[in-house]
C-alpha cells in the first residue's frame, strides 16, 4: 500500500479483480426496498385497498428498474457521506466535518480530545438534554451544572465565571431551541484557562451567530439530525466541526482508529491512537451510512424553507402573546443572532398572573395542546444521586434554572403547522393564562 494514500476510515471495497471482495456481501433486492417504502409510506386510514393497489403497481416498477441496474456497491462510508461532509463545510464555513450516527458520538469525541477523566470538571447548563452530560460522566470527570439565563434558557456565563475552576477542563454551552447563547463571554472566559469549548448545537443546524454558523464559535460545534430535529438523516445522524487541525483526525476518531494510510507487517493497515489535547486517546466507532447521507442531502436544500415556515410561526405566536398581559414573547431573531426555531419558548410571569407554568401545562394538555418543557434540570435524574451528586445542594447553586422550570416556561412546536393549528394554539394558551389571572 501506498505511504503517500491520504488517511482515511475504513473502505471495504477491495477494488476491481478476478475474483473482488465486494463491499456489499448481501445486496438489497426488491422486496427489501418495498418492505422499506411501505414503512415510510403508509396507507391512509379507509384507502387501505387503494394502497395496496399502487404499491402492487410499485413493486412491478422496481422489478422493472432492476433488468436495467445494478445494486448499490457502498452502504457505508463512501461517496455519499463524503460528499455530505463536504457541503457540510461549505455551508458552515468550517475546516473540517465529520458525519456521524448522533451528536452524542460528537460530544465523545470533542471531550476526548480534551482528554477528560477523574478529577477533571466539565461544566454544562442546569438545563439540556441527558447526552449533553452522558460521556463526561462515563470518563469519570465531575459535572458541574451553571445556572441560566431565564431569558434564553440558555447558559449564564456569569454564572460559568463563578463556577470555574483549575479542574476545568472543558465547556459544554447549548443552543437550546436553536437559539444561540453568549458565546463570545463563553470563549472569552474559556481561553484565558485553555479550556475546551464544544458547542451542543444539536438544535442549531441552520443558525447564526454574530455573522457565523450556529455552533462554530467554539473548539467543536456538535449538531443532530434526529427524527424531531428540522431537517433529519432518517432518523438518525450527527455532525462535528471543528477548525482544529486535530479534524484532520476525524475519520479515525469515527471508526476505531483505522488507518489506511499505515499498515502493519502482512495486513491492510494500522491502527492509532488518535492524539489529544493533552495524551493519545482510543477511539469509537460511529459510522454513518450512505443511505442517512443521501437523506440529509436532500433535506439540506429545503432547510432554509423549513426555518422561514418555523420563523414565520414563532412571529405570529408573539403578535398574539404580545397583547396578553403576563405572557412573555420567545426571544426572536437579532442584528446578531438568527435561531432555527426548533423550539417556541413559551414563558408566564407566574407572580403577575398568580399562578405557575405547572397549571398552564394542565390546561393545555387539556385543550389537546402538545408542549413540552426541554428539558428537566440534568442534576435532578436519579443518575446523578446515584454517582454521588447531591440534587438538592446543586438546586440552591441554580436559582434561575429551579425558577424557570418550576414556574415559568414550556415550549410549543413549532413544525409545519396548518394555520387552523397555530390559531388554536394561540387562543388555547391565551384562554389559559386569562383563566389562572382569574383564579381559575
Amino acid at each position: 500500500m501506498s505511504q503517500d494514500k491520504p488517511a482515511s476510515d475504513f473502505r471495504y471495497d477491495t477494488g476491481e479483480a478476478r475474483v473482488p471482495w465486494a463491499a456489499v456481501g448481501e445486496h438489497l433486492a426488491n422486496e427489501d426496498l418495498m418492505r422499506i417504502i411501505r414503512f415510510l409510506v403508509r396507507p391512509q386510514a379507509g384507502k387501505e385497498a387503494e394502497y395496496e393497489a399502487r404499491a402492487a403497481s410499485v413493486e412491478a416498477a422496481l422489478a422493472e428498474l432492476w433488468e436495467v441496474s445494478g445494486p448499490a456497491t457502498k452502504l457505508s462510508l463512501g461517496a455519499t457521506v463524503s460528499k455530505l461532509e463536504a457541503e457540510a463545510k461549505e455551508f458552515l464555513g468550517c475546516k473540517y466535518a465529520c458525519f456521524l450516527t448522533n451528536a452524542t458520538a460528537g460530544f465523545e469525541i470533542a471531550l476526548k480530545y480534551a482528554n477528560i477523566g477523574p478529577g477533571d470538571e466539565v461544566i454544562v447548563p442546569g438545563i439540556s438534554f441527558i447526552s449533553t452530560m452522558t460521556y463526561a460522566l462515563q470518563s469519570g470527570a465531575k459535572v458541574v451544572f451553571a445556572d441560566l439565563d431565564p431569558n434564553t434558557i440558555n447558559m449564564d456565563p456569569a454564572d460559568v465565571a463563578r463556577k470555574v475552576t483549575d479542574k476545568t477542563k472543558a465547556i459544554v454551552p447549548v443552543y437550546i431551541g436553536g437559539y444561540a447563547p453568549d458565546m463570545d463571554a463563553i470563549m472569552e472566559i474559556a481561553e484565558a484557562r485553555d479550556i475546551v469549548v464544544l458547542a451542543d448545537a444539536a438544535h442549531a443546524f441552520g443558525g447564526k451567530y454574530k455573522g457565523k454558523a450556529a455552533g462554530t464559535v467554539a473548539h467543536f460545534g456538535s449538531y443532530s439530525f434526529h427524527e424531531v430535529k428540522n431537517i433529519n438523516a432518517l432518523g438518525e445522524g450527527g455532525l462535528l466541526v471543528t477548525d482544529l487541525d486535530f479534524g484532520q483526525y476525524f475519520p479515525q476518531c469515527r471508526f476505531l482508529g483505522v488507518d489506511m494510510a499505515k499498515q502493519v507487517e502482512n495486513w491492510l493497515y494500522d491502527v492509532i491512537a488518535v492524539p489529544g489535547k493533552y495524551g493519545p486517546f482510543v477511539a469509537g466507532n460511529h459510522s454513518s451510512t450512505e443511505i442517512q447521507a443521501l437523506c440529509l442531502l436532500g433535506q439540506m436544500q429545503r432547510l432554509q424553507a423549513v426555518i422561514d415556515t418555523r420563523r414565520a410561526n414563532a412571529e405570529y405566536l408573539n403578535e398574539r402573546f404580545s397583547e396578553v398581559e403576563g405572557i412573555i414573547p420567545a426571544p426572536l431573531d437579532t442584528d446578531e443572532i438568527k435561531g432555527t426555531y426548533h423550539l417556541y419558548l413559551l414563558r408566564v410571569d407566574h407572580e403577575l398572573i398568580g399562578q405557575d407554568v405547572q397549571v398552564l401545562k394542565q390546561k393545555l394538555e387539556a385543550r389537546g395542546v402538545v408542549q413540552i418543557p426541554h428539558f428537566a434540570p440534568l442534576y435532578k435524574y436519579q443518575l446523578c444521586r446515584d454517582l454521588g451528586y447531591d440534587s438538592d445542594a446543586i438546586a440552591a447553586t441554580c436559582p434561575n434554572t429551579e425558577m424557570v422550570f418550576n414556574h415559568q416556561f414550556t415550549h410549543l412546536p413549532l413544525y409545519p403547522l396548518s394555520q387552523q393549528q397555530l390559531e388554536y394554539m394561540a387562543d388555547a394558551v391565551i384562554e389559559a393564562v386569562e383563566e389562572m389571572k382569574a383564579g381559575k
